[in-house]
């Protein structure tokens, strides 16, 4: 190449007396005494030391700033100290000349690269082109880039072949808020950003293809959390035509394992087949639908032992006798022997998360409950020693509320206690499972009214039949199940997925018990319903999320540290400084009146 010979983690002690040049960012420069500096020179594959031994190169480097890029051209020599911890570190090179190639022309850099994730967020956002410098950011991109390129070859030798979809498309009401693109040729109509590919992918099973795939990007104007970037993620699409929920297992359990044993910070991985756990069994057994099975904490009903023993907050009736669905869960930990600040600390940080306050007792080494709610236990302690298998030395927190609110907290107290009592999770891996027949209704928080669980497009478990009955109130729709799945990888959602309504009929019934008829269906679904009154053959899907994936192979707390140019939590490009304001022309010609209040823009389409 015109400006080096090798690159800076190439060279080695065989290269000894070979004249090179590198070229690279001038990362650190150690000036000894008036003839002696040393140079650490840094590109994309590693660093090379520079020794600067005479007045003439001590002069030509001087005034290069740290991290200008630059070309030196000169003579490996073996290093008479040694660095075992660097790739090059038994050689270093003599230059005979320096060019500066790129000049930084800022003498004080807003962070030093290196150490650029102690800096604030926002910053190592505005100057994200720096922050990637950093050998420690880089390796998520790497990473990320190996582990999509693994992905890509598994698909295609399962047969898969790979579409792109489009990215201007109809809006439609699949979860969340759409990113509206304003037409120019159709005033006062807008393309909406895919959510996900959801509804073309299933019209190419219409059209014939077999087997789907692509990394799709998908666009939802929803809020940030630690797993989750607002705007835009990617995710590995794919759909097979014929197939039932054991195809779209054998497939990602056939793909996923390999990659996250090569990849992965730890080396272990669930192998097929992956840990099938039904919805209401998942809610049960680990308080969430996404259990993490690295904890070995399960709750426990005990609603029937503790339901009278006299604490208000596990009163199952009212005073008029009427039920107040209360329930009770259990939470045994051994070998918590926490102080009682420490335990008060730690179930304060589960209320915060549930929601509601937990409770707990425990059994001393003499076998007596004492502390927390051990008084209201005590009459009824050998039905719960036995129903929990209590022994001396263990913890047991409790949830109480309503079923779901007791759930909840359940959960929260497994992952809680799970995390800081030892001896309880097994970190060192990558444990995963599927949660299997969501409920395919539920009863809307705010509309009181019934609504779709998760996804419409998912086929009922028991077809037509079973919503016929719901339609003559034979059963209540809240029973029926979805033929519906979700990837879960400790403790954290990868993908949901389904067998698909491909019956226009049955897609009809289905939408019926919530209120929208035919023509609701026709007219917010019109591709697909059309589509499907072709002849659909039967199809299956899933798309495990590439940014949850690689987070988690890179044991990341924060989904940002592994996509390149991440927004932040308020949904800001800093570095780009998106969004922003457009000119007056453009808007004119979108047709695009702007209303401001403070730093809110609501866009109105004009006639």
């Amino acid at each position: 190449m015109q400006h080096r010979t090798h690159t800076c983690g190439e060279l080695r002690l065989s290269d000894a007396g070979k004249k090179v040049q590198l070229s690279g960012w001038l990362e650190n420069q150690r000036v000894v005494s008036a003839n002696l500096a040393f140079v650490v020179l840094r590109d994309f594959y590693g660093t090379t030391q520079i020794v600067v031994d005479n007045e003439e190169m001590m002069k030509a480097f001087r005034d290069i700033t740290k991290e200008s890029t630059i070309s030196v051209t000169g003579t490996v020599r073996e290093r008479s100290s040694k660095n075992p911890k660097q790739a090059t570190g038994e050689i270093e090179v003599v230059p005979e000349s320096v060019e500066v190639l790129g000049k930084c022309s800022h003498p004080s850099l807003p962070f030093e690269v290196n150490h650029s994730r102690e800096a604030d967020e926002a910053v190592r956002l505005k100057y994200r082109y720096l922050d990637l410098r950093n050998p420690e950011v880089k390796k998520n991109i790497v990473l990320r880039s190996n582990v999509v390129s693994a992905l890509r070859r598994a698909m295609q030798e399962h047969g898969f072949l790979e579409i792109t979809t489009p990215i201007l498309t109809a809006s439609s009401p699949e979860g969340a808020r759409d990113y509206l693109v304003p037409s120019r040729k159709h005033p006062g109509k807008f393309y909406a950003l895919p959510q996900a590919p959801q509804q073309f992918k299933q019209l190419l099973m219409t059209s014939g293809f077999d087997r789907y795939f692509q990394i799709a990007p998908c666009f939802r104007d929803e809020d940030a959390r630690g797993d989750r970037s607002p705007g835009e993620f990617y995710q590995l699409d794919m759909e097979m035509a014929f197939a039932t929920q054991e195809d779209v297992f054998e497939v990602l359990e056939d793909v996923l394992p390999p990659v996250f044993a090569k990849f992965g910070t730890y080396n272990r991985a669930s192998g097929a087949p992956f840990m099938r756990i039904p919805y209401r069994e998942a809610m049960e057994k680990y308080g969430s639908d996404k259990p993490d099975l690295r904890i070995d904490l399960t709750a426990q009903d005990v609603t029937g032992i503790l339901a009278d023993t006299g604490f208000g907050p596990f009163a199952t009736k009212a005073e008029d006798g009427s039920d107040t669905g209360v329930a009770i869960k259990a939470v045994v930990v051994s070998g918590f022997e926490g102080t009682r600040k420490f335990i008060d600390k730690t179930l304060a940080d589960v209320e915060v998360q549930a929601g509601a306050k937990p409770y707990w007792f425990r059994i001393d080494e003499n076998g007596e409950l004492v502390g927390g709610i051990s008084k209201f236990v005590a009459p009824v302690k050998e039905k719960v020693v036995e129903e929990l298998g209590l022994k001396p030395g263990d913890f047991v927190g409790v949830a109480s509320g309503k079923l779901s609110q007791a759930q909840k907290t359940a959960g929260i107290l497994i992952k809680t206690l799970g995390a800081v009592v030892p001896g309880h999770i097994d970190k060192e891996q990558y444990a995963f499972c599927w949660i299997t027949d969501f409920p395919m209704y539920e009863i809307g928080e705010e509309s009181g009214e019934l609504e779709f669980c998760h996804n419409p497009f998912s086929m009922p478990k028991g077809g037509a039949e079973i919503l016929e009955k719901a339609h003559n109130g034979e059963i209540d729709p809240l029973t029926i199940m979805a033929d519906q799945y979700d990837l879960v990888c400790n403790g954290i959602e990868l993908s949901s997925g389904a067998v698909r309504n491909h019956d226009p009929e049955i897609m009809v019934k289905a939408f019926e018990l919530v209120r929208l008829g035919e023509e609701d269906v026709k007219k917010r679904f019109p591709a697909m319903y059309n589509a499907f009154s072709y002849g659909a053959p039967p199809h299956a899907g899933i798309a495990p999320g590439i940014d949850r994936m690689v987070m988690l192979l890179s044991a990341e707390d924060s989904i940002r540290e592994v996509i390149p140019f991440p927004m932040n939590k308020n949904a800001q490009d800093l570095l780009m400084n998106a969004p922003s304001e457009v000119t007056q022309q453009q808007l004119d010609e979108l047709h695009i009146k702007t209303t401001a209040t403070g730093e809110e823009v609501a866009a109105d389409s004009v006639e």
